[in-house]
């Protein structure tokens, strides 16, 4: 009965993440509509116009290689804003803290409410965390694990062997478990009381409580293989 419950408890969990996606999809492509409608989703190449305006990715975010491809393909055009007018400019302070700094600035951005400030700096940790492992394993097993997909000149030994595709697929399987961990608060069967006054501390701590907090201590335990072997 317990192993039952949890995975009922996760796989509403996922439910309630992709609910939430898929309403940020519909805003994604209503915005692309509209804008192209307006006549400013292009760009232009000499005296060529491309209509490409592209506001998210849903493939990267339900099929993600990372949660940092998730972050970026949520909203392209805030995450650009984000990391030329935010990142790049509280580099300085360092990596960790410029990644805090950016994402405390989209939750100013989000109205602060708590529980998306709460999931907004835990993507901070998770993030920064799954960036420097997979950074500090690609360089020891010379292989194309980064967050982010390699250029195809890239000095790696091992690009797309089956050990290679079997740790990215790792990873990405693990970025699904974070969104549906953070996606829990997002509960499409929340009364619409508690959805009007906006989701408190209590509520958010009892969602997270229910998955045992699971997401946070796998990110704790990464960030401690991190250290060992750096």
């Amino acid at each position: 009965m317990g192993l039952r419950g949890t995975m009922v408890r996760w796989l509403r969990a996922y439910e309630s993440a992709v609910s939430f996606h898929f309403s940020n999809y519909f805003v994604g492509f209503l915005s692309e509509a509209t804008a192209t409608l307006a006549g400013a989703g292009f760009t232009e190449e000499k005296d060529h116009l491309q209509w490409d305006l592209t506001v998210s990715k849903p493939l990267n975010v339900e099929l993600p290689r990372s949660m940092v491809e998730v972050v970026t393909s949520w909203n392209l055009p805030m995450s650009y804003w984000l990391n030329n007018y935010v990142f790049k400019n509280a580099l300085h302070l360092g990596t960790f803290s410029a990644v805090l700094v950016t994402y405390a600035a989209s939750a100013l951005l989000h109205g602060f409410s708590f529980h998306l400030a709460a999931v907004l700096l835990s993507l901070a940790f998770i993030t920064y965390v799954e960036h420097v492992l997979r950074k500090r394993l690609a360089r020891i097993l010379s292989a194309c694990i980064l967050s982010k997909r390699c250029p195809p000149d890239c000095s790696h030994q091992h690009r797309l062997g089956l050990g290679v595709r079997a740790l990215n697929l790792l990873f990405g399987a693990l970025a699904i478990f974070h969104l549906a961990y953070l996606g829990s608060l997002f509960d499409v069967d929340v009364d619409d009381t508690t959805e009007e006054q906006g989701y408190g501390m209590a509520y958010t701590v009892h969602k997270w409580s229910e998955l045992s907090w699971a997401s946070h201590w796998v990110t704790f335990g990464c960030w401690i293989f991190y250290r060992l072997i750096a």
